[in-house]
């Protein structure tokens, strides 16, 4: 019989827990669950080797473990950092790191266009869920803003740079998923882009991937463009008859008419299984689809509002501690 590995305790925010050895915090953290999860802009589970640069998920640890209980001196990268036994963690309790997703909400907002009420992002944007959080009415910088010109990578994809935070999802995801590298990260520091080599267009059977691992909308659906806002949609599990992937997705539809066509993701928007560019771009019509019912959004947006019942026992939290939720026998005076 195999030995039993030893599982490392690990307290985030009060919250105590046990998980393998080698697990970073941020996925210690998903276990517990709730509001002490870490935002994550370029940590994608599925894609290999990210994480690391965007520093949103910056957590303070207040004891390193139970063998040196001293706390680190800085505060640390939480998808990066390997869990101790006994370790503890402060994310919401923590101010240090409250000032500090402010401060890199900051930077990540320096170059990026405030351009929401134009975004086909608008509505399930990290950025724009972290600059409502932690953001400024202002910018502090002096300098002009990193300006391209929108861009068509491809038949189906339209890239505006302008909105780009460098994450490298989209890097990662046509690395993993496609035989031939077709795009990357040109040139260094402040000049550093995503784009194609000498203009080619990004021509694969899995490539449209790279839409749904954008946290921005750095990377869109040309044939979805401006078609509607995602709160005027409303998304379905759907199925379909399919050889090159499983054929499972979600279709955004307005009435009996289907806008666009995702992955399934799950609570922190990860896509679940990949799906080729036919079911995303060509399947628009309504009897290509078998719909199976409407899919509930697990995540915070605007998307899961006013849509579907809630679920049962959920706890309403109110912003404001003076307000008075509003039942069914409630009148609106």
């Amino acid at each position: 019989m195999s030995e039993e590995i030893k599982k490392f305790k690990i307290t985030i925010d009060g919250q105590t827990t046990e998980v393998l050895p080698g697990t970073s915090i941020l996925e210690a953290a998903r276990q517990i669950g709730g509001k002490s999860v870490p935002p994550a802009m370029c940590y994608y589970k599925p894609l290999e080797n990210s994480g690391g640069r965007c520093r949103t998920c910056l957590v303070e640890v207040s004891k390193g473990s139970d063998a040196d209980s001293r706390p680190m001196p800085k505060l640390v990268a939480s998808c990066r950092t390997s869990v101790m036994d006994g370790m503890e963690v402060k994310n919401l309790t923590s101010e240090k790191t409250q000032e500090a997703r402010k401060a890199v909400t900051e930077f990540l907002l320096i170059n990026h266009p405030l351009d929401c009420p134009v975004c086909d992002q608008a509505g399930e944007c990290h950025l724009q869920d972290l600059a409502y959080e932690h953001g400024v009415e202002a910018t502090r910088t002096e300098f002009e803003r990193r300006t391209f010109e929108p861009e068509d990578i491809g038949p189906y994809i339209k890239l505006n740079m302008n909105r780009c935070i460098l994450c490298a999802r989209c890097v990662l995801a046509a690395n993993q998923l496609t035989e031939e590298r077709e795009h990357g990260i040109l040139f260094r520091g402040e000049h550093a882009e995503i784009s194609t080599y000498l203009n080619k267009a990004l021509d694969n059977e899995f490539i449209g991937n790279v839409i749904d691992v954008c946290p921005v909308g750095a990377l869109t659906d040309r044939t979805a463009r401006f078609a509607s806002r995602v709160w005027f949609t409303k998304p379905m599990n759907a199925t379909c008859k399919c050889d090159k992937c499983a054929g499972k997705a979600v279709v955004w539809m307005k009435g009996d008419e289907i806008i666009r066509v995702t992955a399934r993701k799950d609570q922190y928007d990860e896509v679940e299984e990949w799906i080729c560019n036919e079911c995303r771009f060509e399947k628009k019509n309504l009897k290509d689809w078998n719909i199976e019912g409407p899919r509930h959004i697990d995540r915070h947006s605007v998307i899961s509002l006013n849509h579907y019942d809630k679920p049962k026992n959920m706890i309403r939290l109110l912003n404001n501690p003076d307000a008075k939720e509003i039942g069914e026998k409630d009148e609106i005076i």
